[in-house]
């Protein structure tokens, strides 16, 4: 195991943050081709938002891994872990374009919608909190906000949950992948609250 953890380390310091970039952008592009083409079945617009959406709240997800990675495993892929969350908003704003001008298309539909309909306000509830993580994931941000940064950025689950919930109630019927993710981000939020608990009882 440890052979295994040091070889996957050695590769992630050699490989290059704008790798990571580059690889899991790549998909966003492919994805609209297969659009344009006619390669994501008979409703297209549909399948192109719920493809985004997912690869948003996957990313999102495994950005969240990175720090019980390193805990419990010893494995180092802190250096991505900024270019993950940025790559998770380019995926929820592109996800969000398509429902706006190629879904809705109609301005005063937009704004309905949000209101009335419960998995469109979490959606967009989920939106909004992104905003400001990733207009503070930059060093400048870090050195002044200092340790309000760390506290903002715990919003990250807040997020992750509301997005969950969002694709559940998105889908039709019963679907075991959207409740497989909000299990694993409740997970991962339970592993991030103990030691917090363990700090305060010593």
């Amino acid at each position: 195991m440890t052979g295994l953890v040091d070889q996957i380390n050695s590769f992630a310091r050699r490989m290059p943050t704008w790798a990571v970039y580059l690889l899991l952008g790549a998909p966003s592009v492919w994805l609209f081709y297969r659009g344009l083409t006619g390669g994501l079945g008979i409703e297209p617009i549909k399948a192109l938002e719920h493809e985004l959406g997912g690869i948003a709240l996957q990313l999102l997800i495994a950005g969240l891994c990175i720090t019980p990675l390193r805990r419990l495993l010893g494995v180092n892929l802190i250096k991505f872990r900024r270019a993950l969350g940025l790559l998770t908003f380019y995926y929820v704003c592109l996800h969000l374009l398509v429902w706006l001008v190629l879904d809705v298309q109609i301005p005063a539909q937009i704004w309905a919608d949000i209101v009335k309909r419960p998995y469109v306000t979490i959606g967009f509830s989920a939106f909004l909190l992104l905003v400001p993580l990733a207009a503070t994931s930059n060093n400048w941000s870090v050195r002044k906000l200092g340790s309000k940064w760390r506290q903002l950025h715990k919003l990250t689950y807040l997020a992750a949950i509301l997005g969950a919930v969002h694709f559940i109630w998105l889908v039709k019927g019963f679907q075991i992948e959207p409740l497989v993710y909000l299990a694993v981000i409740l997970g991962l939020l339970a592993l991030r609250l103990r030691p917090a608990r363990r700090k305060q009882a010593a």
